[in-house]
């Protein structure tokens, strides 16, 4: 039975990770701990982080759908590869040690904090042409290694979805944002699919951790619209030094 207190707990967290998940990716590494933290089992407490994710994913993704900022043609050709990607991942999660993937993470991860300090890219544009290079061979090839990560592992792949779309791709910060989303939403639905059908959800507070996603979100998400690349970069940062720091105490303190 989950107290009021875990409930409160968690509803506030979620509000935060909508927020810090509509503008950068990441959320997950607010809300996830806040469950254990309660005593949520691990894979319950990822079916209902899950589950409530992709109310608040939709929701920023509606809202800057309305503002003209995501490319749906972008969208589009990426998504299978993504989802392809993601099952990939999943399955080498079976046989492969993750541990070993995440003290890597943790050495890279200051190249991709370092990216979010620089000037954002002068030839950034709101779409990359759907022709040449960059359409038919890299997009598809960020999407299904992401994909492959976030199945595999999964921390801030929208962080870095973001990160690749404006730095690889050339698009801009607040573009790249929305168009992630596309892909979290996605993920998020084909991995709370599982998860239901498996019957790992505590509904009650699933229900409730919605509600502070979609409003977490939809805060995100109009700050990201109103103040643009500078708040995309400036949560970017916090979201991957944050990941940074878990990784960090879960690989090399507290294992």
């Amino acid at each position: 039975m989950i107290s009021i207190t875990s409930v409160i707990i968690c509803g506030i967290a979620a509000l935060a990770g909508g927020c810090i998940d509509a503008v950068a990716g990441g959320g997950g590494l607010l809300t996830l701990p806040a469950l254990l933290i309660c005593g949520v089992p691990p894979h319950v407490a990822l079916g209902t982080n899950k589950v409530s994710a992709c109310f608040g994913t939709a929701v920023a993704l509606f809202n800057y759908s309305r503002n003209h900022l995501v490319s749906w043609h972008m969208a589009a050709s990426g998504i299978m590869f993504s989802l392809v990607g993601s099952w990939v991942g999943t399955l080498l999660a079976l046989h492969l040690n993750s541990d070993i993937l995440g003290k890597i993470i943790v050495m890279l991860l200051p190249i991709g904090v370092a990216a979010t300090l620089l000037p954002g890219r002068k030839n950034a544009t709101a779409h990359i042409p759907e022709k040449g290079l960059k359409y038919w061979l890299l997009l598809p090839s960020i999407c299904f290694v992401l994909g492959v990560y976030d199945g595999f592992f999964g921390p801030a792949t929208g962080s870095f979805l973001i990160l690749a779309l404006h730095w690889i791709l050339g698009l801009g910060l607040i573009q790249a944002s929305a168009t992630a989303k596309t892909f979290n939403l996605g993920s998020n639905v084909s991995g709370a699919a599982s998860f239901i059908l498996h019957g790992t959800i505590i509904w009650p507070l699933a229900l409730v951790m919605a509600a502070c996603f979609m409003t977490g979100n939809w805060i995100g998400s109009k700050i990201a619209i109103r103040v643009g690349a500078k708040a995309v970069r400036v949560f970017l940062f916090f979201s991957l030094l944050l990941l940074m720091v878990s990784l960090v105490w879960r690989y090399f303190i507290a294992g």
